[in-house]
């Protein structure tokens, strides 16, 4: 089952690439968690999204969950709902996006900012 969805996650992200032709792959780093079966079923996840955009040749950027919430609420102690709301008003959405798509957009605009910061000589993301 586990090897079905990685297949399908890795389809549908290769799906978007060829659809969208991003320049790079943003996502956030590994975070914390409870369950050891969470940590490898998200670790799984990731690995698939990560082969994907490398086999596609994007460069990958990483990010820390406080240093999203930093860049986009403002602290890196933002909850999930001060972000959505956040992103709303940031990119001027008719509606406060849930969660998952929140947390999406606010690696975009931090990936976003921090690149504006490197080419202004400001030290910005990491690359892996």
């Amino acid at each position: 089952r586990s090897s079905s969805c990685l297949v399908a996650i890795r389809d549908r992200l290769a799906e978007l690439i060829r659809e969208h032709e991003p320049d790079c792959c943003a996502l956030e780093s590994v975070i914390y968690v409870q369950s050891y079966k969470t940590a490898i079923a998200l670790g799984a996840a990731r690995g698939a999204a990560i082969l994907v955009a490398a086999e596609n040749g994007l460069p990958i950027f990483e990010y820390a969950p406080n240093r999203i919430k930093q860049a986009t609420v403002g602290t890196g102690a933002a909850g999930k709902n001060q972000v959505a709301f956040m992103v709303r008003a940031l990119l001027g959405l008719t509606e406060t996006p849930d969660a998952d798509a929140a947390d999406a957009l606010a690696i975009g605009l931090t990936h976003l900012r921090s690149q504006e910061a490197t080419r202004l000589g400001v030290p910005g993301s990491a690359q892996i």
